[in-house]
């Protein structure tokens, strides 16, 4: 070998090494915050296992929770992975007009605080104190057939998986980005903990678990777009490079006809009838707790929405001043808040950073196993198979339920093209659609039937699996689902009446919301 081979060889042996001691240098830190992060989050689980008693207490808490926990739980479990990657990729890729999906979340939650919460406590706790949302509406509409509770388990199972999948997919997009792990172990390494720390300790430890979660979000969601805009020379410097990059990325309707704006709206719509929220409610100490927790929750809410747009909208600048780093977000819109917390912060406080999203991501995938379980054991074993079990056999019946649903979800979100955000509108819309119209008229109008139910669920379930195929319009699923849901519930309970039983309960729901 000639000296000058050798030499290259040489450099190439040394770049080589430093390129490793770089890697190394920034994976540790980040691999040291994020098993801590998990750590913590298990410690909670087998403290809230030592707290759980019975099955109420593993899927509801035994409703004993405060307005703090409600709220950022509430929230917690809302704002998935797509917070922190499907949202800050769309307004990368897009610019403010992917706005409109924050703002119709905003105007839906705040309406589904104001008018579902506080009911909805009251109405589960009157209707035979049910524990689901199966369980309510079965009781709600004195279902003896129990095929309101078999239809809105299957929905819940086949919607939630979906749900689950997409956690799973946006774990495993952030363990391959930060830790170059293929997409396939990435999958596994991303929901193990969520999965351990579900099936330990049930619902007391979801919840208490999401509001640690709810706290390093915002945390990062505030802190990562303050560093971005700093490290692009301000707002105004900023604004004049996003410009230039492209005039549509400024404006809320340039690139977006009615069809995009109404769709990004409808989002709102899906809040009425996600049960992993609503369960939030029902677990409430009283419904005098939910005033306090709506505002906690709703400025929660919004300061983490306008964080995470910010990020995406202002890495659009940084990227532009960058493009030599920008190989991570053109290989995927959603890693931008991933890629922007690498780059501007040193590995230590970029491990916390990057732990909010995976905090994001255990919040709403742990509710979703656990709505999912509970549905299971709840609604189809304990009716169906073991009426008289014990408290002890449900409550692990429920524990293998979660590792059953998260094995599935799992399989679901082997292709690593999976998109975070296409496969949460999926599901939000089913959800949205199928529960929403029925639990919002439940809880508000006593003329419900208990056909006009299952006409609702039905028609809302099968708007979207269809509309789904076709796309008509170019109109999302939700907003025809939860319309003509919305129709069917009506004209069909027009035609009976319910029994006095039911507008009797009913009375009694309203008497104690007027309590103060």
């Amino acid at each position: 070998m000639s000296d000058k081979n050798r030499q290259d060889v040489g450099i190439g042996i040394a770049h080589f090494d430093s390129e490793v001691n770089r890697v190394m240098y920034a994976s540790t830190p980040l691999l040291v915050t994020f098993v801590v992060y998990i750590a913590l989050m298990v410690l909670i689980g087998l403290v809230a296992y030592r707290a759980t008693k019975n099955f109420d207490d593993y899927i509801l808490g035994g409703r004993r929770l405060g307005s703090v926990v409600t709220a950022l739980s509430a929230g917690a479990s809302d704002m998935s992975g797509w917070l922190l990657m499907g949202l800050p990729g769309a307004i990368f890729l897009f610019g403010v007009s992917k706005s409109w999906i924050a703002i119709g979340l905003i105007i839906g939650a705040y309406l589904n605080w104001r008018f579902v919460a506080a009911r909805l406590r009251v109405h589960t706790e009157i209707n035979n104190n049910s524990l689901t949302i199966p369980d309510y509406l079965s009781s709600r509409f004195e279902d003896k057939t129990n095929l309101i509770r078999i239809v809105s388990a299957v929905v819940i199972l086949i919607f939630f998986t979906i749900y689950c999948s997409a956690g799973v997919v946006a774990g495993a997009q952030l363990f391959k980005s930060t830790f170059g792990i293929s997409y396939e172990n990435a999958l596994w390494v991303g929901a193990g903990a969520t999965i351990l720390y579900t099936a330990i300790g049930g619902f007391l430890a979801v919840s208490w678990t999401d509001s640690v979660q709810a706290t390093l979000m915002i945390f990062a969601l505030i802190l990562t777009p303050i560093f971005v805009i700093l490290s692009v020379g301000g707002v105004e410097t900023a604004t004049l490079e996003i410009a230039a990059q492209n005039p549509a990325n400024l404006s809320l309707f340039k690139g977006v006809g009615w069809a995009a704006i109404a769709s990004a709206l409808g989002w709102g719509l899906g809040y009425f009838g996600q049960p992993h929220i609503l369960a939030r409610f029902m677990a409430a100490d009283s419904h005098h707790v939910i005033t306090n927790a709506r505002r906690i929750s709703m400025t929660w809410m919004t300061f983490c929405l306008v964080g995470a747009m910010a990020a995406g909208f202002y890495g659009i600048a940084f990227f532009a001043q960058n493009p030599e780093l920008a190989d991570g977000v053109n290989q995927n819109n959603e890693w931008v808040f991933i890629e922007l917390a690498k780059i501007l912060f040193n590995p230590w406080m970029a491990g916390i950073i990057l732990s909010a999203i995976l905090a994001a991501i255990m919040s709403t995938l742990s509710c979703q196993l656990l709505v999912c379980s509970s549905a299971i054991t709840e609604d189809l074993y304990k009716v169906f198979l073991r009426p008289h079990a014990s408290q002890k056999e449900l409550v692990w019946i429920g524990r293998l339920m979660v590792l059953l649903i998260a094995v599935v979800a799992i399989y679901i979100a082997m292709d690593p093209d999976s998109k975070v955000l296409s496969l949460v509108d999926y599901a939000w819309s089913g959800f949205g659609a199928a529960f929403g119209p029925v639990v919002l008229l439940s809880v508000t109008w006593k003329g419900i039937t208990r056909k006009g139910a299952l006409a609702g669920m039905c028609v809302g379930a099968l708007t979207v699996l269809i509309w789904e195929q076709f796309f008509f319009f170019g109109l999302s699923t939700i907003i025809p689902g939860f319309v003509l849901a919305t129709l069917a519930i009506v004209v069909v309970s027009l035609r009976e009446k319910p029994s006095q039983a039911m507008l009797d309960r009913f009375d009694q729901a309203n008497k104690v919301l007027e309590t103060e």
